[in-house]
């Protein structure tokens, strides 16, 4: 079995007491089909976590259900689509949507709840910079300095010369290959330093910590702020440097700083490495209901109610800032796209904003339609630009199908 659909009767996956050896999820493959489907709601039982505390009082969504399932795009191969099959055909976890501040669809499948838990992947890099952008605000981070100037380690790195800028942005010229399917690659080696992977045996060494990998980076490929290119070590340097220069753990900075902010009715968590590092890259958990929380904080200019909880500024400059920088790779997505502070721009000459996740988790924030949508999924592949593209065309006609006339 490769995986299933929702519609497809579920495998017993870890069901029993105990569970039959051949429904255990397997330790060196926790994260790929069809065993996702289970894990990515399930990461506190596979791997050593820290929680990302709530905030004291939750603040409600407010709802305005509408059908949407019915709305039909056209999706990339030509042919009409609905919602619905859209999210049966990408393996669909969560869906949420947002349109003037109130949920218009709420969805769950494949056993998720309200109160589950699911693992974002790299839609963790942009959480991480939202703190980050808040640290700025508080004057403990400068865009423009040296990434030395808070880890002085790195001189000895390919990072030497680099600004936190081009590590926010991606355009460091740090060689780093994130080949998803290549064991033996950088992003490979990411998932055994991070903990999320065994080391394999009688195959060399591997770094026992992401701070021990980063030290290792020591081959430039380009001049820093030549070129963009998608790399998840980058979120990590930021990391470690938003800890150095705050003297808090990444997981306290999260709760403090945003998460207890924002009215979250569930706690997060992170995966932690042996040396207790919290995975900026790709390793938060959080509910649905929680992350569309993460989204309106956006929509709404950085503010929760009354409280200013990000800068203004830094979620202005997300969506407007100078970078010209792109990859052939991303136009593929996004024609007359960009990248900048983490978060990925639909089109240069709006002001919608992604945050993507392999196998489908997503983060929808687009001021023109004052909407936001969330989507967690299992899909089998790492990148599917089919799905990524439906979903987004189907969100599109939502907003037209929903939104002010």
């Amino acid at each position: 079995m490769t995986s299933y659909r929702n519609a497809d009767p579920r495998p017993p996956i870890m069901a029993g007491a105990p569970p039959p050896p051949e429904w255990r999820v397997p330790r060196a493959d926790w994260d790929r089909a069809p065993w996702n489907r289970w894990s990515f709601q399930h990461v506190r039982e596979l791997l050593p976590t820290v929680p990302v505390r709530r905030a004291a009082r939750p603040i409600g969504l407010a709802s305005d259900a509408q059908p949407v399932d019915d709305i039909t795009f056209d999706a990339v191969s030509g042919t009409p689509m609905t919602v619905a099959q859209l999210l049966e055909e990408t393996y669909t976890d969560g869906f949420l949507v947002a349109l003037g501040g109130k949920v218009v669809t709420e969805q769950y499948f494949n056993g998720m709840r309200p109160e589950t838990l699911h693992l974002l992947q790299s839609v963790s890099k942009s959480v991480t910079a939202t703190v980050a952008g808040i640290l700025v605000g508080k004057g403990l981070l400068d865009p423009l300095a040296p990434v030395t100037t808070y880890l002085p380690e790195l001189e000895a790195t390919a990072w030497r010369g680099a600004t936190l800028r081009h590590v926010l942005d991606m355009t460091s010229g740090v060689r780093f290959v994130e080949e998803y399917t290549d064991p033996d690659s950088d992003i490979g080696r990411t998932d055994i330093a991070c903990g999320w992977k065994p080391a394999p045996t009688g195959q060399g060494m591997f770094p026992a910590s992401i701070w021990e990998q980063i030290l290792g980076l020591t081959v430039s490929e380009a001049e820093h702020g030549a070129r963009f290119s998608y790399r998840s070590i980058e979120t990590d340097v930021l990391a470690h440097a938003m800890q150095r220069a705050s003297g808090k753990p990444l997981a306290q900075l999260v709760s403090d700083t945003l998460w207890s902010r924002i009215g979250t009715e569930e706690d997060g968590c992170f995966t932690v490495d042996s040396a207790g590092y919290a995975l900026a890259d790709g390793g938060y958990n959080a509910t649905l209901r929680d992350m569309a929380r993460f989204a309106l904080l956006h929509l709404n200019n950085g503010q929760c109610g009354a409280e200013q909880v990000v800068p203004a500024e830094w979620i202005h400059d997300i969506r407007h800032g100078d970078h010209g920088l792109f990859d052939a790779y991303g136009r593929d997505y996004f024609p007359n796209g960009r990248y900048r502070n983490q978060f990925w721009i639909e089109d240069a000459s709006r002001t919608t904003v992604l945050c993507l996740g392999v196998f489908g988790q997503m983060v929808f924030i687009a001021p023109e339609y004052d909407m936001i949508a969330v989507k967690f999924s299992t899909w089998p592949d790492f990148t599917n630009g089919d799905h990524t593209k439906n979903t987004i065309r189907a969100l599109h006609a939502i907003a037209a199908a929903l939104g002010p006339a």
